[in-house]
């Protein structure tokens, strides 16, 4: 770092980055940048200075580095491998499930953009398993919210949570354990409920349940969903012979 030999500096980064001594070349690195900008040098050292952050899980610096790459070289042979690493950075910054997933979703926007842009390249197979895995923790994210909603018995709102969680993954192969899960929260929702909206309510899981018919015919919980449109069904009719005999009083 004290040298003034730009040269043997140069070279010296460059032996450090193929042992791997990433802290040590990406300091040497950035010495040089004032020196070898616009020089046919300064794209392959930024590249790998780039890599030094990542390589050290700097992956916040590495992003940036790596965007900056792009818009400073976008016609470079390694432009599609740097747009793959700055998506993968966010990958890479995703946390865990209970915390806020907001790089989780510019992970997945990065890389599905990536998937557009070059398909049929190497790594869109990645890419795309990628995306799945990442949905798969902001799908388990909003069952999460969903449960808690429903045990702290806000019933009402677990059901538009359940209902959410299917719109937002229709994919999904846990859809009819969501749907049955609604049916279940519009059930608790109704018998919670003061006498004069039950009856509109324990209708609303008839809705529901025949909807679960619907998109669900083969289901094994099929049966468990249809229990509550009996449950509810009766509900209905002991609701209306209450009435009917208050009426006659």
């Amino acid at each position: 770092m004290k040298s003034k030999d730009n040269e043997y500096k140069y070279k010296m980064a460059e032996q450090y980055y193929a042992q791997k001594k990433w802290d040590k070349a990406s300091q040497i690195f950035e010495s040089l940048f004032p020196y070898v900008k616009g020089t046919a040098r300064f794209e392959d050292m930024y590249y790998k200075y780039a890599y030094c952050a990542f390589n050290q899980k700097d992956y916040l610096n590495a992003e940036n580095l790596f965007k900056t790459y792009l818009e400073s070289f976008p016609n470079s042979q390694r432009a599609e491998e740097v747009e793959y690493m700055r998506a993968y950075c966010f990958v890479k910054q995703s946390p865990k499930v209970d915390l806020d997933q907001t790089n989780t979703a510019k992970a997945v926007a990065l890389m599905q953009a990536y998937i557009n842009t070059h398909p049929g390249v190497d790594r869109d197979k990645e890419a795309a398993n990628l995306i799945d895995q990442l949905h798969n923790k902001e799908e388990i994210k909003e069952l999460k919210a969903a449960q808690l909603y429903y045990n702290m018995g806000y019933y009402k709102a677990a059901a538009v949570a359940y209902s959410t969680l299917m719109d937002d993954y229709p994919e999904s192969n846990s859809s009819d354990e969501y749907k049955l899960e609604e049916i279940k929260s519009y059930y608790k929702y109704a018998q919670m409920s003061i006498p004069e909206k039950q009856a509109e309510r324990y209708q609303q899981v008839l809705t529901e349940v025949g909807d679960f018919e619907d998109r669900f015919p083969k289901s094994t919980l099929l049966q468990q969903a249809q229990e509550y449109k009996t449950l509810s069904t009766n509900n209905i009719k002991r609701i209306q012979d209450e009435q009917a005999k208050a009426a006659t009083r």
